[in-house]
C-alpha cells in the first residue's frame, strides 16, 4: 500500500472540522451541551467573533459529527450514539469499529494487564451476573482479588496441579499484578473512559465501553443459539433496545424483560397499564439491574452500616432467602 495515501476527506471539510475532530478523540466522548461548547469556540476562534454554544444548533452538532465519521471511516473507526443509562443524555462516543478488546488495549497496556482486563470482564458479566443478582459490576475487594490468573490464586501455583484449560486461556507466562498494579490500572481505565466508578464504590463499563465492545460481549458471554427465553448474560432494554447494565427488569424472576430508568417512562405512556409486555405480571419498578440488584438488598446494607460492603451476589442471595 502507498504510505502517502490518505482517506479521501468528505466536501467541505476544513480547519474547524479537523480541529472538531481532534478534540472529539482528545475526549473519547460528546455530549450535545458538550458538543455545542466545543464548535462554539472552534468557530469563535476560527471567525474572530464570539459565538455562543446557543447558536450552534442541533443540526450544527449533527453536521460536524457527520464530516468527522466520513473522515474517519476509511481507518476503521466510528462515531456512534446512545443515551447514558444514568443521567438519560444522549452521548456520541469515538470508537474502533472493528478491533476486539485485547487488540485495542494491548496499545497502551501490558498484556499482563490486558489479562486482567479479561479476567475483570468475567467477574462483571459472568461470576457477578447470574438470574437471581445481574450486577454486571465489581467493588474494589473483589478487583483485587482478581489480581491473580485463576490457576496462579491456588496456594499449589502454577504447574503443580492448575488446570490445564486455566493455563490455555490466560498463558503459561501470564503473571500476576501486585494490588498497587491494579489500583493504578483501575484509575487508568476511569481515566481512559473504560470503567466508571459509582458513587457506592463499583466498577462498571462505560456508555463509550458499552458502544465500543457491545458485538464483543454478545459473542464473548451470549449463546448464539438460545433455548426460547432463556437467560443470557448480556440483555436489552425493552424500549430502546441497547444494552442494559444498569435499569430495571420485570418482577417475574424468570422472565427476561429489562428496562433502562430513563426508557421507562416513555414506554408505559405508550401502553394501557404497567404490566410486563410478555408475563403480563404487574411492573412496580422496584427489581434491578446493575449495582442496586445488590445495594438495595437488607444484607449489603447491613453489611455497609457495620463498615464493610460484600460484593458476592451468592452471599447476598443466602440472606435473602
Amino acid at each position: 500500500m502507498d504510505q502517502d495515501w490518505v482517506p479521501a476527506l468528505p466536501p467541505g471539510y476544513n480547519d474547524t472540522n479537523r480541529a472538531f475532530l481532534q478534540a472529539f478523540m482528545a475526549r473519547g466522548t460528546l455530549s450535545l451541551s458538550e458538543g455545542q461548547k466545543l464548535i462554539a469556540a472552534i468557530q469563535s476562534a476560527s471567525t474572530g467573533e464570539h459565538i455562543s454554544p446557543s447558536d450552534i444548533t442541533r443540526d450544527v452538532f449533527q453536521h460536524y459529527i457527520h464530516a468527522a465519521r466520513q473522515a474517519i471511516e476509511p481507518l476503521d473507526f466510528d462515531i456512534r450514539n446512545t443515551r447514558d443509562q444514568l443521567s438519560g443524555e444522549r452521548i456520541w462516543a469515538f470508537v474502533n469499529a472493528h478491533s476486539d478488546p485485547p487488540t485495542q488495549l494491548s496499545t497502551v497496556h501490558t498484556a499482563d494487564e490486558v489479562a486482567y482486563i479479561k479476567r475483570l470482564l468475567d467477574a462483571m458479566f459472568d461470576k457477578h451476573n447470574t438470574p437471581r443478582i445481574e450486577l454486571m459490576a465489581i467493588d474494589e475487594a473483589e478487583a483485587l482479588r482478581l489480581s491473580r490468573p485463576p490457576a496462579q490464586s491456588r496456594q499449589s501455583g502454577v504447574g503443580a496441579g492448575g488446570d490445564s484449560d486455566n493455563l490455555e486461556v490466560f498463558g503459561p507466562k501470564v503473571q500476576p499484578l501486585k494490588h498497587s498494579e491494579v489500583l493504578s490500572l483501575l484509575s487508568s481505565l476511569v481515566q481512559e473512559g473504560w470503567l466508571q466508578l459509582s458513587p457506592n464504590g463499583f466498577y462498571s463499563l462505560t456508555t463509550r465501553a458499552l458502544l465500543e465492545l457491545w458485538q464483543w460481549l454478545v459473542e464473548a458471554y451470549n449463546d448464539p443459539e438460545p433455548e426460547d427465553n432463556a437467560w443470557q448474560p448480556i440483555k436489552f432494554c425493552e424500549g430502546c433496545k441497547e444494552i442494559v447494565t444498569y435499569g430495571q427488569r420485570c418482577d417475574e424472576p424468570d422472565c427476561l424483560v429489562r428496562l433502562h430508568d430513563h426508557c421507562s417512562e416513555g414506554f408505559w405512556r405508550t401502553r394501557p397499564d404497567r404490566r410486563c409486555p410478555k408475563c403480563n405480571r404487574e411492573w412496580s419498578g422496584n427489581h434491578y439491574v446493575g449495582e442496586r440488584a445488590l445495594t438495595t438488598r437488607a444484607g449489603w446494607q447491613r453489611g455497609r452500616q457495620r463498615g464493610g460492603r460484600r460484593s458476592e451476589p451468592q452471599a447476598e442471595d443466602e440472606d435473602e432467602e
